[in-house]
């Protein structure tokens, strides 16, 4: 009887398509956000009173946040900065993919048309020796899961 291991949380890695190959822009501290949820509406039937009907209407997902260290030389960022600064967006697909220990890919999440809604920084604190972290938070319209 063959036992089976989940897969563990902490190898993945993000792909922007074209915004470059840099190693380094594929290597997040956290991903959250990759969930979808179906909108429902209740309708009321004629006659009955003890509940209403709940029938879907569309899927719902939240935005995206992706966590690292802070680069300062990094392709992703000048993306986002050029949303958010100069107001110019320019949507990407993006693919999430959970590695098993050979690197390669287990599941991939195909995340599509994302652009970028808020870049934060974690506060500074010269009580604290720890890295800088900075945050980015990504709306998109869907994803697709992919199996390998």
């Amino acid at each position: 009887m063959a036992t089976y291991y989940p897969p563990v949380g902490f190898h993945f890695l993000v792909e922007f398509e074209g915004l470059g190959s840099q190693e380094k822009d594929h290597q997040f501290q956290a991903v959250s956000g990759l969930s979808v949820d179906i909108e429902t509406e209740d309708i009321a039937e004629g006659g009955e009173n003890r509940f209403k009907h709940k029938l879907p209407v569309k899927t719902k997902y939240p935005n995206l946040t992706l966590k690292r260290g802070m680069l300062i030389d990094s392709a992703v960022i000048d993306w986002c900065r050029d949303a958010l600064e100069n107001f110019a967006f320019k949507p990407v697909n993006l693919t999430i993919k959970l590695l098993n220990d050979e690197h390669q890919p287990l599941v991939s999440w195909n995340v599509v048309h994302a652009y970028p809604v808020k870049w934060s920084v974690e506060d500074f604190n010269a009580e604290e020796s720890k890295l800088v972290v900075e945050n980015v938070e990504l709306t998109y319209n869907y994803f697709t899961l992919i199996k390998s």
